[in-house]
């Protein structure tokens, strides 16, 4: 057995990990937390496969919420608003260090965070968009 296959299990275990917790987080704080956390059990998944079976359920209600989160221009003004709004506290957050867990540790994971829903929240866009019919002329 080589040194390859130990090392890519602890890859897959540090970033599955990492996008499910962040995921469970963004449950209750902005942010597409259904979408990350099917990410992190598509990637645990793929080296234990008794996750698989919540990999569907997920994916169900995922899709269900990225549909529901472009579902009007106000769910999408105020989606857009709070990652403007997480990208801005985390310069914020980066500048100013006298605020509680201030600098760019706290900052870019806050900026990351804003970057991620704004990514989403387009791909979510596009697919519905994609889904319905196209008007007649």
């Amino acid at each position: 057995m080589g040194v390859g296959k130990p090392v890519k299990q602890v890859g897959v275990v540090v970033v599955g990990s990492a996008l499910l917790v962040v995921g469970v987080l963004l449950l209750v704080l902005p942010g597409p937390g259904l979408l990350l956390v099917l990410a992190g059990l598509i990637v645990l998944a793929s080296e234990f496969p008794a996750l698989e079976r919540y990999v569907d359920p997920v994916r169900d209600r995922a899709m269900k919420a990225a549909e529901d989160s472009v579902s009007s221009p106000l769910r999408i003004a105020g989606s857009v608003t709070a990652g403007l709004l997480l990208i801005a506290a985390g310069v914020v957050w980066g500048v100013v260090r006298s605020l509680p867990f201030g600098g760019w540790s706290t900052g870019s994971s806050l900026i990351l965070s804003g970057l991620v829903l704004l990514a989403l929240l387009g791909w979510s866009y596009r697919r519905v968009r994609a889904r319905r019919p196209a008007p007649r002329t």
